[in-house]
């Protein structure tokens, strides 16, 4: 019985030493992040380039007040081939509301993520296009994630309203006014609740702290009967763990098409520390800190082929969630107020 006794000790130091590594682990890349976060805040001094004139353009600041009515930030990595027909069709849409609307205006933010390929090439081609008073390119020149270039596109925007959407086209771009309607339709509450008049709302829209989340919860049926049984236990067990580390109010927390009032992004993108996959769950777990109104509807959403999101993902996720968990529970992530 001495050698199960030996087995049972040796087993009991493994756990231990796993544990601590682990531990010791999250604990080191909280602390580097934190660190990275403070020096990002020279973010205001980065500049645009005009591709037609060649002069630089001041990059806007999140904390400066609004110079459009809605800026629209599409991340893209190594997306040569996808980012055409979804910004033919941005563009499109985009100038026939303007057309319609004298009042509308518009700025498209790509952020090219340290793409490979002719990524930024086809960027600039649109900026020559529109002009850059219209459509700005951000240059991150290596891969830092998609949280992250989303953080850089809304610090950077001039819009009243900033809204996040994929390269892939995947979400039809005029369910923007799904999410807008139901955003103006919040801040005229909460005007009437300042016995503000009507008729201040769009001056007041930018400084109402809201969140809008395009959803594909009402897919999820026809999703579960197409996917193969290990992607819908691996979503499962994901959704799982982002209730335990964001808790309730979202059932889609990764639809990329998000909508935010400027005033609700200064909040958020200005605290946000995930740079990758997990950045959504960040974002509804600092909404519930503010106390920032978070509105989930459904959009029109249809696969793209081309995803970067693969199950070799998920333990990349796993491990972001444990580190929101530890830095947030251990105060070690500073939520600037």
């Amino acid at each position: 019985m001495g050698w199960l006794w030996t087995i049972a000790n040796l087993f009991v130091l493994f756990a231990l030493l796993l544990i601590v590594g682990v531990g010791s682990a999250i604990f080191l890349e909280a602390f580097r992040r934190r660190c990275n976060h403070d020096q990002d805040q020279g973010d205001a001094h980065a500049v645009f380039e005009d591709p037609n004139s060649l002069k630089k353009v001041p990059c806007p600041w999140i904390l400066d007040p609004a110079e459009k009515y809605i800026s629209l930030i599409i991340p893209a990595y190594n997306e040569e081939h996808r980012l055409p027909g979804a910004l033919d069709e941005t563009m499109n849409y985009l100038q026939q509301r303007a057309a319609k609307d004298k009042s509308f205006s518009y700025e498209v933010v790509i952020v090219d993520d340290g793409s490979a390929d002719a990524t930024n090439r086809v960027a600039f081609d649109f900026v020559r296009r529109y002009t850059i008073d219209n459509v700005r390119v951000i240059l991150l020149g290596r891969n830092h994630g998609k949280g992250e270039a989303i953080r850089k596109g809304m610090l950077h925007s001039r819009g009243e309203l900033l809204l996040m959407l994929d390269a892939d086209g995947a979400t039809k771009v005029d369910d923007l006014e799904k999410l807008e309607n139901q955003i103006r339709a919040v801040a005229r509450k909460e005007l009437q609740l300042q016995d503000a008049p009507s008729s201040d709302l769009s001056a007041r829209i930018s400084d109402i702290p809201i969140a809008a989340f395009g959803s594909r919860a009402h897919l999820e049926e026809k999703a579960l009967a197409t996917r193969k049984w290990y992607r819908n236990f691996l979503m499962r067990g994901f959704h799982i763990v982002v209730l335990l580390a964001a808790g309730p109010g979202i059932r889609d927390t990764q639809c990329g098409f998000k909508m935010f009032t400027r005033a609700a992004a200064r909040k958020l993108f200005t605290n946000i520390r995930l740079k990758r996959w997990c950045f959504d769950v960040e974002l509804v777990y600092l909404c519930k800190h503010f106390g920032i109104p978070m509105i989930e509807i459904s959009v029109n959403w249809s696969e793209i082929p081309g995803s970067k999101v693969n199950p070799l993902s998920i333990p990349n996720m796993l491990w972001e969630l444990g580190l929101m968990s530890v830095g947030y529970r251990t105060s070690m992530w500073n939520i600037r107020t």
